[in-house]
């Protein structure tokens, strides 16, 4: 595991936004796992800036997200349909045909975990994944369990995970309480992973990530096994590690 050290937000999702970029120019074709959340906006931000200036081309390039709330439409302002389209995609040169993200709107958990499992692999795993980490050591929305997953599944979010994610909504009821997401398993398959953390609030869930034992307690700590992760977190995230 490689650790980054920025001096602050934008400076973390410059980094991040140059590691992106520099995989789409060497393989235009790219696959790329994306994350939603506050965290990676500004490395999308920064992604159009480029793509706009013509120094970055994702009209080959095909992405596939970690998870969806269950039961939003792919229209609700809350999806994360509509997070990657408001963020990302309406401000970059992609194909739309060539985007996924799980399909929340489905009620039919088995049938539409088996599908995005498969789409996925079909597509060969994401040449990079791009995580966020929530503060419970949260990646995708796989929370703390007894096991690490395997493939998409459906899952029932934690408290701290919806008291986090209220702040998006306008009252707290309104969060939904599950969701389905790429299983660890699948996260591992991803050739190349990048995530990014800011804050001191995602201070222990970094030092657990990073230097805690492998612990499906933090799912995130699995990605010390991986052999081409690199974290790029600021000043504050990375406060508990001792480097």
């Amino acid at each position: 595991m490689r650790i980054v050290r920025t001096t602050d937000y934008k400076d973390m999702s410059r980094k991040a936004a140059n590691i992106i970029s520099a995989q789409v120019i060497l393989k235009p074709d790219s696959v790329l796992g994306l994350a939603t959340g506050s965290t990676p906006i500004g490395t999308y931000r920064q992604l159009a800036e480029w793509c706009a200036k013509g120094d970055c081309d994702f009209s080959h390039v095909s992405t596939y997200n970690l998870d969806e709330y269950r039961g939003l439409s792919h229209d609700h302002v809350q999806s994360y349909h509509y997070f990657m389209r408001k963020n990302f995609f309406d401000h970059i040169n992609i194909d739309l045909a060539n985007t996924h993200v799980p399909d929340g709107a489905n009620p039919d958990y088995d049938a539409a975990c088996a599908e995005y499992d498969r789409i996925v692999a079909d597509a060969g795993y994401p040449d990079l994944q791009l995580l966020g980490i929530g503060r419970n050591g949260h990646i995708g929305f796989n929370e703390p369990d007894s096991v690490f997953s395997k493939g998409t599944h459906m899952v029932n979010l934690t408290q701290s995970t919806i008291d986090a994610n209220s702040r998006l909504f306008d009252s707290p009821d309104e969060v939904p309480r599950q969701a389905y997401t790429m299983g660890v398993q699948t996260i591992m398959y991803a050739h190349s992973i990048l995530v990014v953390a800011n804050g001191e609030d995602k201070a222990d869930a970094v030092r657990a990530m990073c230097f805690g034992p492998v612990d499906p307690q933090c799912p995130a700590s699995i990605l010390q096994l991986h052999t081409n992760c690199t974290v790029i977190a600021d000043e504050a995230a990375l406060s508990k590690c001792p480097l």
